[in-house]
């Protein structure tokens, strides 16, 4: 008997890529008018498992079944779910940044009188959509004017505009603030308020815990549970069980830290902005690390962490660049990449996708990039050596892939995330940056990274991390600096470290109170006692 209120059945859904099962008969019911949750470790087949529901993958190129209100639907494109009403918003946001708001809400699904587009109700029909998704902008703005958490909400008034009734959000919050975090699944909770049903993919256990009402776990291409979410930790905990296949009773991997002499000092650092050449984006600021010490970065967005740490490695961003850099002692120049590298310099980008990867290369070709040198034999690649250190790495970091000839585009994101890490370990740095290394990864993931870091640390190199999540600052590092409109606000020690103690002063510069109201150059520690304080 067909329970009327499943609006969706997936049943024993098998794909194959290459021979490689990534769905293992997979199975999902959402009920009408829900919010289920998706959860899973990277590379468990939950994408695969949405683009075979749109039509992403087309009915043929899987097995099993697929009913939509009790009725098997068999899609061959994703033209055609979105006429059943199903609508997915994919984490790569899919807007063309050189049309309009109105433009890209219609696109495809213009607004026509005649034959002709009716750029007059394109832009009211637009305007009412992003009223109802709290979006204030000018329908004719362009979308590359606008920042993430704003297109994001561009794509779900897109999705309202096609009459949605299941809407597929896929790590929606991955690339947002707390802020625009907040907003969306404020919206995702109006939109189930007014009967749209609507599955969410995401690593942030605690937005499942606060949006969803049914949580599905997926595992290795297969079904582990699915069971009403209630708002307590016990559900985080049952989650990550069923993620990872074991209790992870720690979030971070044991570490007994040994810092040894200073390794890495930059000494009144400056950077203008590209292109506002009079803006003062990193204001006067110095730090140090020490051999085997892991030390955070941590800001609001737009605070400079990005910008310090790509002006510091080969001045990959900004412009009227100042300062001094040194290494065990020695000042050093790092004006281009290449000298960073030749420094002992690595620099791993918060954006991946675009800095980090040749997404159209092997994972052969991402792993050996930032340091062929030690391939070549009279200036030839050693292609049998290069395949065979690639393959070493695989194995040693994990790397979820039949073989390192694999194109990394096809690897989840905590993969991909370790063939970038193992490019930079490759290069035998002494001193390696980190922007953002865990974001849009899994807990399980997320927990053999911590691993690989504790593990460079404990190689005796000098190792930041710059992250938006203050837990995983607190967790990992030794010491912390906070930063706050391009300036260097504090100095917290482990010991003292608080996520209300770090926001105070991350928020310092903006409040008028602490270090921001020193002389340039200063930093306020919390411990008299503290090593390494840079007051000058």
């Amino acid at each position: 008997m067909i329970d009327q209120d499943v609006i969706l059945s997936m049943d024993g859904i098998v794909k194959e890529f290459n021979g490689v099962r990534a769905l293992d008969g997979v199975s999902v019911a959402v009920r009408r008018g829900e919010v289920h949750g998706i959860c899973g470790e990277n590379g468990a087949g939950k994408s695969t498992l949405m683009n075979v529901l749109s039509g992403v993958y087309p009915h043929g190129s899987y097995s099993g079944t697929i009913s939509l209100g009790g009725e098997e639907v068999r899609y061959g494109s994703i033209n055609d779910s979105e006429r059943d009403g199903i609508v997915i918003i994919h984490q790569e946001l899919a807007l063309s940044p050189f049309l309009s708001i109105a433009e890209n809400i219609f696109l495809g699904n213009e607004v026509q009188r005649g034959g002709v587009i009716d750029w007059n109700q394109t832009n009211l029909q637009a305007a009412a959509l992003l009223k109802r998704v709290g979006l204030d902008e000018n329908p004719a703005t362009k979308i590359l004017e606008l920042g993430v958490g704003k297109q994001q909400l561009v794509e779900i008034a897109k999705a309202l505009s096609k009459e949605v009734k299941l809407l597929i959000l896929d790590e929606p919050t991955a690339a947002l603030n707390d802020g625009d975090s907040a907003h969306l699944l404020g919206l995702i909770d109006q939109l189930r308020e007014g009967g749209i049903t609507s599955i969410v993919i995401s690593h942030k256990l605690k937005e499942i815990r606060a949006i969803a009402d049914t949580v599905t776990v997926i595992r290795d291409g297969k079904t582990i549970e699915s069971f009403p979410v209630e708002d307590s930790e016990e559900i985080e905990t049952r989650i990550i069980r069923a993620m990872v296949g074991r209790p992870l009773d720690s979030q971070f991997p044991d570490r007994n830290p040994q810092i040894g002499e200073e390794k890495f000092r930059v000494e009144d650092w400056t950077v203008h902005h590209p292109i506002d050449v009079d803006r003062v984006v990193v204001n006067d600021v110095s730090f140090n690390v020490r051999a085997g010490e892991i030390v955070g970065f941590a800001g609001l967005m737009g605070a400079g962490r990005t910008e310090l740490a790509m002006s510091i490695f080969g001045r990959s961003w900004g412009t009227g660049v100042s300062g001094r850099v040194f290494k065990d002692g020695v000042e050093i120049q790092t004006r281009s990449v290449g000298e960073a590298i030749r420094h002992g310099l690595a620099y791993v980008s918060e954006d991946r996708k675009r800095y980090g990867l040749n997404l159209i290369g092997s994972v052969v070709v991402n792993v050996s990039a930032a340091a062929l040198g030690k391939l070549a034999r009279l200036g030839v690649i050693d292609k049998h050596r290069e395949y065979s250190v690639a393959d070493d790495y695989r194995q040693k970091m994990n790397i979820r892939t039949p073989t390192v000839a694999s194109v990394v585009a096809n690897l989840s994101g905590g993969n991909q995330q370790k063939v970038v890490l193992s490019k930079w370990i490759y290069s035998g740095p002494d001193v390696l940056i980190l922007d953002e290394p865990t974001r849009g990864i899994d807990v399980g993931a997320k927990f053999e990274i911590y691993g690989i870091i504790n593990e460079m640390a404990a190689q005796g190199k000098a190792v930041v991390v710059i992250s938006s999540e203050l837990p995983e600052l607190i967790g990992l590092c030794d010491r912390i600096y906070t930063i706050a409109e391009g300036r260097l606000t504090a100095e917290v020690p482990r010991a003292e470290a608080t996520q209300e103690e770090l926001m105070r002063h991350m928020t310092a510069a903006r409040i008028g109170t602490g270090a921001a109201d020193a002389a340039p150059g200063s930093v306020h520690t919390t411990s008299a006692g503290s090593e390494g304080t840079q007051g000058t």
